[in-house]
């Protein structure tokens, strides 16, 4: 008999509660997973507010990613999966002590990354992997803004441009000025005039802009850009608040994005681009996970982590997710 500890969000805001359950045992072609770590993400945030697109109803679990043990599987999995050290990008459900995971969706974890650090690199790491290498291709020579750049997609997203040869300019606050040089990068406050700044330290315009913030942020980003370039939007986080329907927030960005489309379709875009991205949990998300794992496993990728906290006080870090934390990703421990 398993026993689980679950966190599950009961309502629109809240509140945030720990609950106790037997575990069944794990469907056909499932496994039951003794989870390490799981992460905190900003969707997360989303979902607590009801303004993700993808939200699940209420109530429900949250946890976007996990990293655990399996410890026992259904029909149709082979035996010789218990026992693996695995992650998983689960979307929801990754709160808890043990879960369930459909088989197919696990990415075996090299024994040398430490539960805490796997469980911040699944979301993380493979969105920063395919933004910087899939949409925007990043290249040697290129000046890139990364918005966001101490935060836990910002950090690694900082270190694969610079691995690519980039020169990288980041938005932080002052106070994480210092990490954000130590990553590599040149910080830019952003409670000041970024695009002043930017214009600055690079007056012909950069080669690409992530952006996580929504509609308005992108606009500027946009008009940052150098001929050719290409800005990236990945999130609305200024907008996780907003009341109304879950789509609402971000039809604003979706409306910059095929604007900026339709000025390079008729010409008028000086070859700039724009673009939105959303990770999809498939078989092109776990090839680049695996991708990911060896650039930490082999020491070219550092994965930052703000705080590790026990499982049950996953409200509070939700809280820290939209109150200023530390530098990189919190993670929780069950």
């Amino acid at each position: 008999m398993t026993r689980v500890r679950e966190i599950v969000v009961a309502a629109k805001g809240g509140p945030v509660e720990v609950r106790e359950r037997i575990a069944a045992a794990p469907a056909a072609g499932s496994a039951l997973i003794e989870v390490e770590a799981s992460g905190v993400a900003f969707a997360d945030v989303h979902m607590l507010h009801g303004t993700y697109p993808a939200q699940p109803k209420f109530p429900f679990t949250p946890g976007y990613e996990l990293v655990g043990k399996v410890r026992q599987v259904g029909d149709g999995v082979p035996a010789q999966l218990v026992g693996r050290r695995v992650a998983a990008l689960t979307v929801t459900g990754g709160w808890r002590s043990f879960a369930e995971v459909p088989a197919k969706s696990l990415v075996p974890v090299p024994e040398e990354i430490a539960g805490p650090v796997a469980a911040a690199v699944v979301l993380n790491g493979i969105t920063a992997y395919q933004l910087a290498h899939q949409v925007a291709k990043i290249s040697a020579g290129q000046t890139v803004l990364v918005h966001g750049a101490s935060g836990g997609v910002g950090t690694l997203l900082v270190q694969l441009a610079l691995n690519a040869g980039a020169r990288v300019l980041g938005t932080a606050s002052a106070a994480k000025h210092p990490a954000v040089r130590e990553l590599g990068a040149e910080p830019i406050d952003y409670r000041g005039d970024v695009v002043a700044r930017v214009r600055e330290l690079a007056p012909g315009g950069v080669d690409a802009v992530f952006d996580h913030l929504g509609a308005d942020s992108y606009a500027r980003s946009w008009n940052l850009l150098a001929r050719n370039g290409i800005v990236v939007g990945y999130g609305s986080a200024s907008t996780y608040d907003r009341p109304g329907n879950r789509f609402l927030p971000y039809l604003p960005l979706l409306g910059r994005v095929l604007g900026y489309r339709l000025r390079g379709l008729l010409g008028a875009a000086n070859g700039r681009r724009a673009s939105f991205y959303g990770i999809r949990p498939d078989m092109k998300a776990r090839a680049t996970l695996v991708a990911v794992f060896e650039l930490v496993r082999s020491g070219q990728l550092e994965v930052p982590i703000a705080e590790q906290l026990p499982l049950v006080e996953a409200g509070a870090a939700l809280k820290k997710m939209t109150t200023g934390r530390g530098v990189g990703k919190i993670v929780l421990i069950p």
